[in-house]
């Protein structure tokens, strides 16, 4: 007695997965913890994982002027890449949203895990932590968001109230 097609083909399928199951392609090794350690760089909302560092508006103007203003154009105005100030008001309204750090970010911490992990865009991960501090105080402070005499640093960032901190809906997974 002969086995039905549509069993034969399953069984051939299940031998032939369990064969390409059975093999491993053998490439690299396992990363070390130190390796791992190298890229284990993000920040939480609360400033967990912030670097020592810091950094003001007037060093992050220079900063920005040498590594940012090319994308980000004079003061963040944009073009050709994301306007990185301005926009406040603009998210709730008939108007169309300008989303910026100023207007749209909810936490200055995510700033500074984006540029440091990012920035620039020609050389990702190379400013230094006082330097993406720097930059980050530069941009907070052009939204209005800290005055041209602060200091940014891990304390301080993590304090930094952004503007649509509470525009977001919390987001529960469960059910």
């Amino acid at each position: 007695m002969s086995m039905p097609r549509h069993l034969r083909a399953a069984a051939a399928l299940l031998f032939l997965s369990t064969a390409a199951l059975a093999e491993t392609p053998d490439l690299g090794r396992p990363a070390t913890p130190e390796e791992i350690a190298l890229w284990d760089i993000s920040i939480g909302p609360d400033g967990a994982g912030l670097p020592p560092g810091n950094g003001t508006p007037q060093q992050g103007e220079t900063v920005y002027t040498a590594k940012c203003l090319a994308c980000h154009g004079e003061k963040g105005s944009g073009k050709p890449n994301d306007q990185l100030v301005g926009g406040l008001g603009t998210l709730t309204g008939d108007q169309t949203p300008v989303k910026t750090v100023g207007s749209f970010w909810p936490y200055a911490t995510t700033l500074f895990d984006y540029v440091r992990r990012a920035m620039p865009f020609n050389a990702p991960r190379s400013l230094s932590n006082d330097e993406v501090y720097a930059v980050c105080a530069y941009i907070l402070q052009l939204n209005g968001i800290i005055s041209e005499n602060a200091v940014m640093n891990a304390q301080t960032l993590a304090k930094v109230q952004m503007p649509n901190r509470d525009g977001f809906l919390p987001f529960s997974r469960q059910k």
